[in-house]
């Protein structure tokens, strides 16, 4: 991809009307991206939600998980919108204009525009907020159906495998598309763009930190975690996450050492599973930092409507990230073409992926694992504290 990247920005440079020509190799790439937007969100949230248990089993360490991964991944939205709204990364970009208009939402057609007449409709139209409200509302009725329901979930599961194998073809384009699509933008915009995504970078890696330090350690404070022994139990699961840039990878070790932590299994049963899915607070703030960068690129400015419907879209849909490959690309595609953003931004945000991935990776699973002593703590369980001293005295190797 970096090679890829630096590939097409050098033919940009030096030969802006050859690199121009290109577009057509970025566009087809990008029309594979979006054939698997509505089968992928639907395949897994229907999945999601029907085979998560009934809302009676969640008692009280569910619906506390729950409440804190909402507060959790918003703060982290937040955050990543407001960051680029504060540095402007993307100003100076010209990127080609997009073909799709943005919605004139009002107050009242948002409401009306979350629902949809028809899912066919809305995955035809790529409507990324209706497919997600349908998919929830599906999953929640196969959930309610009991047995009857099993054999949907059973096909969701299914179309979810089979959808993760078709993106991982996709994606073995994703190296010509990358480089057409900083060759044409390059071309158009010169240098502005290669400053852009570096700025875009650095501005990435501080969010994720900010959101790190201050959110995450601010509420292990005010749980009255210990920030030096969870850090020492946090530290192999950080760094298997970002050396392998997966959540999946760091999951065993991240279930060991919260366990060896003192979390008591009737709560790490449940956080830790829902903790996948429902909290990947350094995915939220990725999504929302691409959105804005791309906007701004592509000199589009949303209005307080506008921006409150994407925030909310980008909150429902970071629940489908979890375990698909290049999952935020995909997500991304749908919400663009929704809202009228380019979609040629996603290849040059993809090129400089493998800039960003580690340390948003690492910061879901330091979420993952922060969620589990917080939860604890507020549900009144506590966390064992045997041979602390000599633990921290004696770390064992990595």
């Amino acid at each position: 991809m970096l090679l890829a990247l630096s590939g097409g920005a050098l033919l940009g440079w030096l030969a802006p009307d050859w690199a121009k020509e290109l577009a057509v190799v970025s566009n087809v790439f990008l029309q594979l991206i979006k054939s698997i937007i509505a089968p992928v969100l639907f395949a897994v949230l229907v999945r999601a939600v029907a085979t998560g248990g009934s809302f009676a089993q969640l008692g009280r360490v569910g619906w506390r998980a729950i409440v804190y991964f909402e507060v959790s991944t918003t703060l982290a939205i937040l955050i990543g919108w407001f960051a680029v709204l504060w540095a402007q990364p993307g100003v100076g970009v010209a990127l080609p204009a997009s073909t799709a208009k943005a919605q004139a939402l009002t107050i009242e057609r948002l409401i009306e525009g979350t629902f949809p007449a028809s899912i066919m409709d809305a995955m035809a139209r790529g409507d990324v907020l209706q497919i997600v409200v349908f998919s929830i509302l599906f999953g929640l009725a196969c959930n309610a159906a009991g047995a009857k329901g099993l054999p949907m979930a059973r096909f969701a599961d299914a179309l979810a495998a089979i959808a993760f194998q078709y993106t991982k073809y996709v994606m073995y384009l994703a190296p010509a598309g990358v480089f057409a699509a900083m060759a044409v933008t390059v071309a158009n915009s010169g240098q502005a763009a290669l400053a852009s995504l570096a700025r875009f970078v650095v501005l990435a890696w501080v969010a994720q930190a900010f959101f790190l330090v201050v959110v995450l350690g601010g509420a292990l404070w005010l749980a009255r975690v210990p920030i030096r022994r969870f850090a020492h139990y946090a530290r192999e699961p950080f760094l298997v996450a970002f050396a392998t840039t997966s959540s999946a990878a760091a999951l065993p070790r991240t279930l060991e050492k919260m366990a060896e932590y003192g979390i008591p299994q009737r709560v790490l049963g449940i956080v830790a599973p829902l903790s996948l899915s429902l909290n990947l607070s350094g995915s939220c703030v990725h999504l929302a930092m691409c959105t804005l960068f791309i906007a701004q690129a592509a000199g589009i400015a949303f209005t307080w409507q506008q921006q409150a419907v994407i925030l909310l879209t980008l909150k429902l849909t970071s629940k489908g990230v979890a375990g698909i490959p290049r999952a935020n690309f995909v997500i991304l595609s749908g919400l663009f073409a929704t809202f009228g953003l380019p979609a040629s931004g996603l290849t040059m945000l993809l090129g400089v992926d493998a800039l960003i991935d580690m340390v948003r990776t690492s910061v879901n699973v330091v979420g993952h694992c922060a969620a589990c002593p917080i939860i604890s703590n507020w549900a009144g369980y506590g966390v064992t504290q045997e041979n602390d001293a000599a633990t921290l005295a004696s770390p064992e190797p990595l």
